[in-house]
């Protein structure tokens, strides 16, 4: 299973719009997909769920880490790295075996010009340590407002020549 991460918990967030984008080029490659936006992480997860503890909320989201064997991480910058509710659920997940030898695409954006390229690097030196296996091809998509379109999509040409060229390569990851 390949679950694609909407690294945010923002509601209606850009980052979640790429996901859905994602999800769809996949899926029109006849690839499913499961997609999760750590807006539905359980509220209470610093307190319920950390340090070996486990919410039966929680537990379906470790059910599908356990299930997934390729991720998909859409990741926009806060504060010149990753949001820090990602590695809540990375610290919250069994370890090590929740994503030791599975695989994992990184993507970041950001509304500045740099398409969160520190967080995808921080986050990739975590992955390392989980024993994550990342697809050396990482995108950066800065002015993330400016290349969606209303329905979501990507309409600058560069953009898509790279996530479909992204796609193809963790497809055969």
């Amino acid at each position: 299973m390949i679950t694609i991460i909407a690294a945010t918990n923002r509601p209606n967030s850009n980052t979640l719009k790429v996901a859905k984008y994602y999800q769809r080029q996949l899926k029109e490659k006849g690839i499913d997909t499961h997609l999760f936006s750590l807006e539905h992480l359980p509220a209470d997860v610093l307190n319920t769920d950390m340090y070996g503890k486990r919410s039966e909320a929680f537990q379906e989201i470790q059910n599908m880490i356990n299930q997934t064997e390729k991720f998909l991480f859409i990741m926009p910058e806060y504060n010149g790295s990753y949001p820090g509710v990602l590695k809540v659920l990375i610290d919250a997940a069994n370890f090590p075996d929740s994503f030791y030898d599975k695989k994992a695409a990184l993507v970041g954006i950001s509304s500045g010009k740099y398409g969160n390229i520190r967080g995808v690097d921080h986050f990739t030196g975590v992955c390392h340590y989980i024993h994550l296996n990342i697809l050396p091809l990482r995108l950066h998509i800065p002015n993330i407002k400016a290349e969606l379109d209303a329905e979501g999509n990507f309409h600058q040409a560069d953009t898509i020549k790279f996530t479909n060229e992204q796609i193809e390569k963790f497809i055969n990851f």
